[in-house]
This record gives C-alpha cells, sequence and structure tokens, in this order.
C-alpha cells in the first residue's frame, strides 16, 4: 500500500475564501483535501478528526501553513503528536523546515511553534494596547449602533407585504442587521 497526501485547509470564517489554500495544496499533489471554515482555536474540527482517522503509516499531511492546523502551541504540538503516532508525517508549505521524519526536524518544529506562539501573544498584546489608548482618546469601538426605528420600520413593512430587500432599502438598514434583530 503506497503512502498519501493528505492536505488540510482551514479559515475562520465563511466569509473567507480556500481557494489560495487548495491550489497550492494540488500543486504539491495531495490527493484528498479536507477542509474547515471553523476557527483554529476550535479543538472540535470534524474534518480534521476525519482526516486524522485516514492516516497511515508513511502518509502526509500537508497544509500551507501551521497555523491552519492551530493557533494554539499546545493543541499545534498534540495534533502533530497524533500524526505522529499513525506513523505519518507533517510538512508545512510556508515553514519550509518543517519535517517531522527526523530528530532534528521534530526538535525545530517544537522551537519554531513556540517562536510562533509568542509572536501570536505579542500581536494579542499590542492589540489590547491600541484598543485602550484608543479608549483612552475617546474613540468609540466596534460597530456603530443601529437605529433601532429602522429595524422598527422594516419589520413593519415585512408584516404590510414587503420583501426583505424591499423593506431593508426603504428602512435604510442592511439585511444582515435585520436578521441579527430576530
Amino acid at each position: 500500500m503506497s503512502s498519501v497526501k493528505f492536505g488540510y485547509m482551514r479559515v475562520s470564517t465563511f466569509d473567507q475564501n480556500l481557494d489560495r489554500q487548495e491550489q497550492q495544496l494540488k500543486e504539491v499533489g495531495c490527493e484528498q483535501i479536507f477542509y474547515e471554515k471553523v476557527t483554529g482555536t476550535k479543538r472540535d474540527r470534524p474534518e480534521l478528526n476525519r482526516m486524522l482517522e485516514f492516516l497511515r503509516p508513511g502518509d502526509t499531511v500537508i497544509v500551507t501553513d501551521l497555523t491552519r492546523l492551530s493557533h494554539s502551541t499546545k493543541n499545534l504540538l498534540e495534533i502533530t503528536e497524533l500524526i505522529a503516532e499513525k506513523g505519518a508525517h507533517l510538512q508545512s508549505l510556508k515553514k519550509s523546515w518543517l519535517d517531522t521524519t527526523s530528530v532534528h526536524g521534530k526538535m525545530l518544529f517544537t522551537l519554531f511553534a513556540g517562536i510562533a506562539q509568542f509572536e501570536r501573544d505579542l500581536i494579542a498584546e499590542r492589540t489590547k494596547e491600541g484598543i485602550a489608548a484608543a479608549k483612552k482618546r475617546g474613540k468609540t469601538l466596534g460597530r456603530p449602533k443601529v437605529d433601532q426605528e429602522k429595524i422598527d420600520y422594516a419589520l413593519y413593512l415585512i408584516n404590510q407585504g414587503s420583501t426583505i430587500s424591499e423593506a431593508t432599502k426603504k428602512a435604510g438598514v442592511s439585511r444582515i442587521t435585520l436578521v441579527a434583530s430576530f
């Protein structure tokens, strides 16, 4: 039985596109590609679990970037261990140093995974500092409040027989805002 190249791709939201990742994985010969639209911090990812079940000794899991597997160093190391327990390998297209078939590759992976987590933590820290500074300057953060009267008017129009599209145009609210108010 020959080894198989499995691709795994993930984006965090339904609005994001998987095309770039899919193209890269196909270019390196992935025979089967699993994909999800879910945050990398979520532990229960059905397609990742399904892919892990398919793995056999000698197979390779290929991702475009390690962040596609996880945003947490601990979880990333757990997934890597699961892959290794199956006798399979892990390859990242963006991190060419990743080669879990060797002792040196495993050591480098652990080191760089820690550095990547450190970098994410620094970004989060800077973001929090930026938000605090903006608040201090009196900036209002987040989405602007929607006028409840506009939503009520759109709902009234719908109750009077207007379509959702007509009602949102006349009331001056977006469809998403209107649906979110239900």
